[in-house]
Order: C-alpha cells, then structure tokens, then sequence
C-alpha cells in the first residue's frame, strides 16, 4: 500500500506542476499582458513601466518560477480589478462553492446510488424504468434551464425557498438540487451496471446458496465491489461541479468562486483567472488522489495492478 501511495502522490505532483504551467501561461495567451493591463490606447511609456513593475520583462521561465514560489504560499498576485491580494477575493468567494459542492454531491449520491442498487436487484421493474427516465432528463435538461425553472416554481408561484443569495442553508436547497442533479445520472448508472455485474457472479450465487439474507449480499458482499468505481467518478464529479457552479451560482447570483470566476473574465482580471483555474485544478487532483487511496484499500487488487 505504501509503494502505491507513494507512486499516485509522484503522479499527482506532476499533475500539479502541469497545471500550474497551463495556468501561468494564460497571462500571455491575449498578447502583452501590460497591454491587456492598460488598455489599447496606452503608449509604449506606459506599457513599458507596467513591465517593470509587474515583471513582465523578465524570461518567461524565471517569471513562472517566481509565480509558482508565491503560488506556493498562497500569493496569487494583485487583482487589477478590486485592488486588493487575489488570495483576499478567494478567501471571501470560495467558502461558498465548496459548501455548494458539498451539498450537492451529497445530494447526488444519496439520490444516484439507492436507485442504481435498486434498479439493478429489480431489472426491468417500473423502479429501473424510473431511473432511467431520471438518468435521461438529467443529461438532456440544460442546467440554466433547470435551475429557473425551480425558481418560478419555489419562489414565484410557490415562494417557500429564497431565489439568490448565501444567508442562511434555504438559499443552497436550489443550487444543490440543480448541481447535484447534474451528477447523478452519471452516478447512478455506473451502480446499476456494477451491481448488475457484481450480482451475477460466482461468489454472490454461493453466498446465496449459503442462505445469507439480502441485505448482507448486497450491502455486505455485492456493494463494495460494484462501490469502487462510483469513489472515482464521484471525486471526479465533484472537480466538475467546481467548474460547472459558474452557471448555477449566475443563475442563483451566489457570491462564490464560479461567479467570481465570470467577473474576472469579463473584467479581464487575469491573475484572479489564474488563481481561481490553479485552486480548481488542484482540488481535482487531490480529490483523484485521495479517491484512488480510497478504492486501493476497498480493493486490495488495485495497489498491484
């Protein structure tokens, strides 16, 4: 276990540093960055005294190197639109994305996994066929759609949960539901097809010729192993749900990191870009490395493989 762990962190690491590259490097992608800083009506004075300040006249690899150093702890730069440590703006915003996140993986994984367990023991039924209704509309209802449709429903015509802002839990029951619904058709096939396959194995026919309940051959026996590739999708669901909480928290006009993320591109604050793209992205990471830990010590055949 210790050699596997070691080898997915050395992966994880490189993952990061490649990261860290794309993100350093969206700063050049618009041209000058002293240009896109102050305008294209700037003389070559000026554009070449914001080089000097900011360091743009620097090589590019002692720029990133300097860049990764104060990345490492917790300097993104200066935001050109607030005026303020970019590190500030992301403390204020990002609170709110993670706990959105939170909730809505949660919510997609007590919705995705019973009914994938349950269409999967009753193939065929009016359960399974559900499922594969919800699964469908999941994927073909687009998110914006979706979430102001909730919102004519529970705070137009039926006003019983608040329609924008962060005050209090009422105001993330929506965001959740719309965000987690995203993730759950996803989730909830995948449980399906591993419990499908898991219940018709060898050992499973021999611990029912045993006389085992059901409850022990499906949750004891037949779940932990259809379970393991669910971790790995449900920690890459969650990175997704990072990037797509843009859209949910516009819809919502939640003050989180995805809102922050638009402003900044319509602003062209492009430290502020990079820092939120860099913090995504590595969160991605490390939630594919703590999910892979997690499906090594569920099956032991991993760490060898």
């Amino acid at each position: 276990m210790l050699a596997y762990t070691l080898k997915r962190i050395g992966l994880a690491v490189l993952v990061a540093l490649a990261v860290s590259a794309a993100s350093f490097a969206l700063l050049f992608v618009s041209g000058d960055p002293a240009t896109a800083i102050l305008g294209p009506n700037a003389t070559d004075t000026d554009i070449k005294y914001i080089q000097e300040l900011y360091g743009f006249d620097r090589p590019l690899w002692q720029q990133f190197l300097d860049w990764l150093w104060r990345a490492l702890h917790g300097d993104f730069g200066r935001s050109f639109f607030f005026q303020i440590p970019v590190h500030e703006v992301l403390l204020q915003r990002l609170p709110v994305t993670m706990q959105l996140g939170l909730c809505a993986i949660t919510f997609a994984l007590v919705l995705a996994v019973p009914l994938g367990i349950g269409a999967a023991v009753r193939p065929n039924s009016l359960l399974d066929r559900l499922a594969l209704l919800l699964s469908v509309a999941g994927q073909a209802i687009p998110s914006f759609w979706f979430g102001l449709m909730l919102v004519v429903l529970f705070s137009v015509l039926v006003p019983v949960l608040p329609s924008s802002g962060s005050d209090t839990w009422k105001h993330f029951v929506l965001p959740t539901i719309v965000l987690g619904y995203y993730a759950t058709p996803a989730i909830m096939r995948l449980t399906r097809s591993g419990m499908l396959e898991v219940l018709a194995s060898d050992y499973i026919r021999t611990a029912r010729a045993k006389g085992l309940s059901q409850f022990s051959i499906l949750y004891k026996h037949a779940l932990r192993n259809a379970i393991v590739p669910v971790v790995s999708l449900a920690a890459a669901q969650i990175g997704f749900m990072l990037a797509g909480s843009v859209v949910v928290e516009s819809v919502f006009a939640l003050q989180g990191a995805g809102m922050l993320a638009w402003e900044s591109i319509i602003r062209g604050d492009l430290p502020t870009v990079q820092a939120i793209i860099l913090v995504f992205s590595l969160a991605y990471v490390v939630l594919t490395l703590l999910a892979d830990l997690l499906n090594a010590w569920l099956d032991p055949r991993i760490r060898v493989s």
